[in-house]
């Protein structure tokens, strides 16, 4: 398997190029409330929603004491308010009553499978979330699996799993060295831009020749030029 991830990641970095990093690395907090207001949204929506959760509340101890409702009303636009804002407040309540603080420096030195185990402790935190954390905050080599990274590696036959928990653990349980940052952002453009869940357009992939899915879709051809987005680094 890992001589197949490099063989992935060159390709699509051939296509795509190198993705840009942050200069600076998030805070570890930062990173996983902003993860929670990315799911089931577009970036736009959720670097808005974060915008406003913190202009509302700079200093994160403010949500120890605020109402679920006005948490909702700040990231409305992220959708799933009632669930995202039950989310952080959990989060945020129970980091408080484990560290006495709202930090998460006790997981700068645990290995990743204990960090994420650590993190998915707390109620509304999953394991993209934690990954996440793990790979845009604290720099780790560990690729998080949301729904474009496990449609598209099952389709590749990197691996053969029903759910992204699954395509994670097993990606990651020998992943090769220095290349999830790159491997990780590639393969989500690749999901949005080509290989769609509905009629991937397979004539301008960059892994066809490589890819094992049955059903490859050749009918169209489009402009492949990647669209601008905004990373979780830029939170």
């Amino acid at each position: 398997m890992i001589n197949k991830i490099k063989k992935i990641n060159n390709l699509l970095i051939k296509h795509f190029g190198i993705p840009s990093r942050a200069g600076k690395l998030p805070d570890p907090v930062d990173m996983l409330i902003a993860t929670i207001l990315s799911q089931n949204t577009n970036d736009n929506n959720s670097y808005k929603a974060y915008n406003n959760l913190k202009k509302r509340y700079p200093n994160w101890e403010m949500l120890l004491t605020a109402k679920l409702p006005s948490i909702e009303k700040e990231i409305k636009v992220a959708g799933l308010g009632k669930q995202k804002s039950r989310a952080i407040k959990n989060f945020i309540q129970g980091l408080f009553r484990v560290n006495n603080n709202l930090n998460l420096n006790h997981i700068k030195n645990m290995k990743n499978l204990d960090a994420i185990n650590e993190l998915t402790k707390f109620k509304g935190v999953g394991v993209k979330t934690a990954s996440c954390v793990l790979l845009f905050a604290l720099d780790r080599n560990i690729c998080p699996v949301d729904t474009h990274v496990h449609r598209t590696l099952n389709r590749i036959g990197l691996v053969n799993t029903n759910t992204p928990d699954k395509t994670f653990f097993e990606l990651n349980r020998n992943f090769p060295g220095n290349i999830a940052h790159s491997f990780h952002t590639n393969l989500i453009r690749l999901g949005r831009e080509i290989c769609k869940p509905q009629k991937p357009n397979c004539s301008v992939c960059p892994l066809e020749k490589i890819c094992l899915y049955e059903n490859k879709n050749y009918s169209r051809k489009e402009n492949s030029t990647p669209k601008s987005f905004m990373l979780l680094d830029n939170v």
